[in-house]
């Protein structure tokens, strides 16, 4: 099993929080590099966050995963840190719904992972030869959420649970609390204030 906690629905949707001035930040980065920028920069996704979970058998056996929960480990008030937004203003972003799509409302009071609409629902089987990949967008607007996903799975007379987080850490996604926003022009040298771009 395989989680990416960063990577992006679309590049222009993607926003970080981070505790600094745009004068200290770097530039934005491919999606590929984003882990390593977000560890340099401190960042916390903002908004919402996209986990991409690969899972696949580990022998001949099939697996079948039962379910998916999500975890909350704590709720505060929303980071008070400036916003930046992946991307580059004007250049075209676009996105479609993969397959095995899952939302999660993190600000609500017990929140749920829910197929996302016309997308199939537990449980699913994997094995070795047939890995399945999962789709996972946590959205928080009110809080600031650390939380963690839990898979239950069987196979035959064994069973358990997974914990997928993130390095032993829980995931961390902020509502962005009407945050000074930034956005980076392409071409330009420097981080300006969102919107201010053509």
């Amino acid at each position: 099993m395989t989680a990416q906690p960063y990577t992006w629905e679309s590049p222009c949707g993607q926003h970080y929080l981070i505790e600094k001035p745009p004068s200290e930040v770097g530039p934005p980065p491919l999606e590929r590099d984003a882990p390593a920028w977000v560890a340099a920069s401190r960042a916390v996704s903002a908004g919402e966050q996209y986990v991409t979970l690969t899972l696949q058998g580990s022998g001949k056996e099939t697996v079948v995963l039962d379910g998916l929960t999500v975890r909350t480990v704590g709720k505060h008030a929303p980071l008070a840190w400036n916003d930046y937004a992946m991307g580059y203003p004007g250049v075209g972003c676009g996105a479609g719904v993969p397959t095995r799509s899952f939302t999660v409302a993190l600000d609500a009071a017990r929140p749920a992972v829910v197929p996302a609409p016309d997308q199939p629902d537990f449980p699913f089987k994997v094995s070795e030869s047939e890995p399945e990949v999962f789709y996972v967008k946590a959205d928080a607007s009110k809080y600031d959420v650390s939380w963690y996903l839990e898979l239950s799975w069987s196979s035959g007379s064994r069973h358990g649970t997974l914990t997928i987080d993130h390095n032993g850490k829980p995931f961390r996604t902020s509502g962005l609390g009407g945050r000074p926003g930034y956005e980076f022009p392409l071409g330009g040298d420097g981080w300006v204030k969102a919107g201010t771009t053509s």
